[in-house]
């Protein structure tokens, strides 16, 4: 019986564990591209930024010059740049990851 109660115990006391964990880690947001097109340099945002709502994280080029591949659509940290310079990407790739301040 008391195995029992020390069983029952340590999974309460797990899942509280994991239940604080994931609230104080932060939610990380995937940012993901509108459009198709080579990764520029010019204007990759880097890892640790601060993002805010509406700022431009990549810039592609298209047959048309380049164009905004992604806007931040929350406010909070870039934590990380899955793309670099040259890289080819398609609409609705993963571009960047944020950390949201929510």
């Amino acid at each position: 019986m008391a195995h029992k109660k020390s069983i029952i115990l340590l999974t309460v006391l797990l899942v509280i564990g994991v239940v604080a964990w994931c609230l104080a880690a932060g939610q990380t947001v995937d940012q993901r591209g509108v459009l198709s097109g080579t990764v520029s340099a010019n204007g990759l945002v880097s890892p640790g930024a601060i993002a805010r709502e509406g700022d431009i994280l990549v810039y592609v080029e298209t047959l048309t010059g380049p164009a905004v591949a992604v806007r931040a659509n929350v406010d909070g940290v870039v934590r990380e740049v899955l793309v670099r310079p040259g890289d080819k990407v398609r609409t609705g790739d993963v571009l960047v990851r944020i950390e949201s301040k929510r």
